[in-house]
């Protein structure tokens, strides 16, 4: 709740005092507080609703005031400066920029707030927004601690200190987690593997040549393996989602006494200039108080567009922009490790530009991880689409993120399995992310890494209820590239965690280890393979198959039956993913969703070259594009 909420209120147990009928000015206000009044900057009774809503969030007065509107930044820090009898920085030591501290990590005094400015008169002075900040300083040099700091902009202070350590922040962004947990160090032999690749296709024709029937019997029967092994998994989720019911969509209230958090939310951008209106129209829409929202827009310095289409909306005062200096890979994973020093939350969440997230997400987050133990980490939300209805590629699309994401992950998650995340409505403890190094910036699918980079180290993630609705990309080849880094970044996932298999299950432990690999290993054959699947169609229909000489036809039709039992099992979770009430609409299209796999077959082809000559280049997907964009918008 905010201060233009509490106007509302007509209890004399809420109203502040001066605006009670029986009561005398309150001289209980803080001291920032008592000086805006007597300055005339804000009122009486706006001072003290300010500090009502600060008795609930983890929020110092003056951020309740500069997220309400009520103040603006120069007010701000001129009261800041008077309080505590300091002077404000000039200009031209904000011109002058930074300077980087020997033995300092310049990501700590970003993420403190705080910057090294040399004055006019050549001393160096700490500059910081607020006094709180630029105290306690025990890491820096004896001769900064002894001088009087001064005061900044925040913002201003901290675009000085990224551009003074530009170098040093780039690269710590490019190699943030560990070289063994990451895929960086393929970069050291891309002709190794290439040599490889070629090696391995050289092989498979020759083989196919010369032993096409027993190339055919291996592939095959490595599919129909991996078929029974991804159904019995399957069923094992739904069974475990059906006793455990559906992810709880509101948490219990903090407990009494305790305090919303401040929740830090990256929304990495490039090249989004279509729907950056909109993003900022849902992302006020979200009920969570702003004095602890900080919502970070992450920008591609070289992103022109998106840059100049932003600088003409006038931003809400809780969120801002931060530009990534340009670097190799150009990677959203990247970006986000740029990022994170500048976030101000304990809670991290991560939000796609086109994502649409339920008004009270971020409200459910923070009391699920008030409840939660402090190994569980992370918070996965449901994903959705907005543009089920637009055609038949967005209904596939729907129905399967409905399966995904309602039966199949909360199914997994409640077996004790390990987990990929979603790449989108995540939510962690900025402890631990900042602790386990971020997401791997070379990495593809950096949240399905994170997610087993997480249990790696012990943790936990679960499954909540709160919804964000996304853009279904319905158009076939820009799904086809979209799926295709998906599967590429799966590659890479099980081939950097398997790196040492044996520590890898004693951090995972055994059931989590084979689990990894049912997972892993079903999806990624599941897509190479499906064509030697498919032809079991040619028994059912009573055509030749190319193992008639190997098998007798009565063992075909075995093989030809199962496949056609797991369709049909196929459809039933699909079926139940969408019998909510909002998707039941597309129950009558379930049946074609044996004819939407072939797209994925495509997808893999195409992440298996790029995996051989490209495997960091992420391939990017536009949005903007939907026929629901205007439903969500309106």
């Amino acid at each position: 709740m905010g201060i233009s909420e509490l106007r509302q209120l007509d209890t004399q147990s809420w109203a502040p005092t001066s605006l009670r009928q029986d009561a005398a000015p309150s001289s209980d206000l803080c001291s920032l507080g008592r000086n805006l009044v007597q300055t005339g900057v804000i009122s009486q009774s706006d001072a003290e609703l300010a500090q009502i809503v600060q008795s609930h969030c983890d929020a110092p007065i003056d951020r309740v005031l500069f997220a309400e509107g009520l103040v603006d930044a120069p007010d701000l820090l001129r009261a800041q400066a008077a309080r505590a009898g300091l002077r404000l920085a000039s200009a031209d030591e904000l011109r002058r920029g930074a300077e980087e501290l020997p033995g300092i990590d310049a990501r700590s005094l970003i993420r403190r707030g705080i910057v090294p400015l040399r004055g006019a008169d050549g001393q160096l002075r700490i500059a910081a927004d607020r006094i709180e900040a630029a105290r306690g300083l025990d890491d820096l040099p004896e001769a900064l601690r002894n001088i009087a700091p001064i005061i900044a902009p925040r913002r201003e202070v901290q675009a000085a200190m990224a551009g003074a350590a530009r170098t040093a922040l780039t690269a710590a962004a490019e190699a943030r987690p560990p070289a063994i947990e990451s895929c960086r160090t393929w970069r050291a032999s891309p002709a190794r593997r290439l040599a490889l690749a070629l090696s391995c296709i050289v092989l498979c024709i020759a083989a196919s040549i010369f032993y096409p029937g027993a190339v055919f019997v291996t592939f095959a029967g490595w599919a129909t393996l991996t078929l029974i092994i991804s159904a019995g998994l399957k069923l094992a989720a739904v069974c475990s989602r059906l006793v455990a019911g559906t992810p709880e969509a509101v948490q219990p209230p903090l407990p009494p006494g305790a305090k919303l958090p401040k929740v830090s939310i990256l929304v990495p951008l490039f090249r989004e200039t279509e729907i950056a209106h909109a993003l900022i129209a849902r992302l006020t829409r979200l009920t969570y108080p702003k004095c602890l929202l900080d919502v970070i827009l992450v920008l591609e310095e070289n992103d022109d567009t998106t840059r100049s289409t932003l600088a003409q909306i006038n931003l809400p005062a809780w969120m801002r922009a931060v530009v990534v200096p340009d670097g190799q890979p150009r990677t959203k994973p990247r970006a986000m490790n740029y990022a994170l020093d500048f976030c101000e939350g304990d809670i991290v969440g991560i939000l796609d530009a086109e994502d649409a997230p339920d008004p009270d997400q971020i409200t459910q987050i923070a009391r699920r991880f008030a409840a939660a133990p402090p190994d569980v980490v992370c918070l996965q939300g449901i994903l959705d689409y907005y543009n089920p209805r637009q055609n038949w590629l967005a209904r596939c699309f729907t129905i399967e993120y409905a399966t995904w994401f309602r039966v199949m992950l909360p199914g997994m998650a409640r077996l004790g399995f390990a987990i990929p995340l979603g790449g989108t409505t995540l939510y962690f403890r900025r402890k631990v992310l900042e602790e386990l190094g971020g997401w791997d910036a070379h990495n593809v699918t950096e949240d399905a890494d994170l997610g087993f980079r997480l249990a790696r180290h012990g943790y936990r993630t679960e499954i909540i209820g709160t919804v964000t609705y996304e853009e279904a990309n319905c158009r076939p080849w820009p799904w086809i590239k979209q799926r295709s880094r998906w599967l590429k970044g799966y590659m890479t996932t099980y081939l950097v965690h398997m790196r040492r298999p044996l520590l890898l299950h004693r951090q995972l432990g055994a059931w989590r280890f084979w689990g990894f690999q049912a997972h892993f290993v079903t999806a990624l054959s599941q897509f190479m393979l499906a064509p030697f699947l498919w032809s079991f169609w040619l028994v059912l229909l009573g055509l030749p198959h190319p193992l008639d000489p190997v098998l007798p036809r009565g063992g075909m039709l075995l093989f030809a039956q199962l496949f056609l039992a797991i369709e049909i099992l196929n459809i039933a979770f699909h079926m139940l993913g969408v019998s909510g009430r909002g998707h039941r609409h597309l129950l009558p299209w379930l049946p074609t969703m044996h004819l939407y796999t072939p797209l994925g077959t495509i997808a893999a082809v195409k992440a298996i070259y790029e995996m051989i000559v490209a495997p960091f280049y992420w391939d990017k997907t536009s949005h903007g594009h939907s026929l629901g964009q205007r439903k969500i918008e309106g």
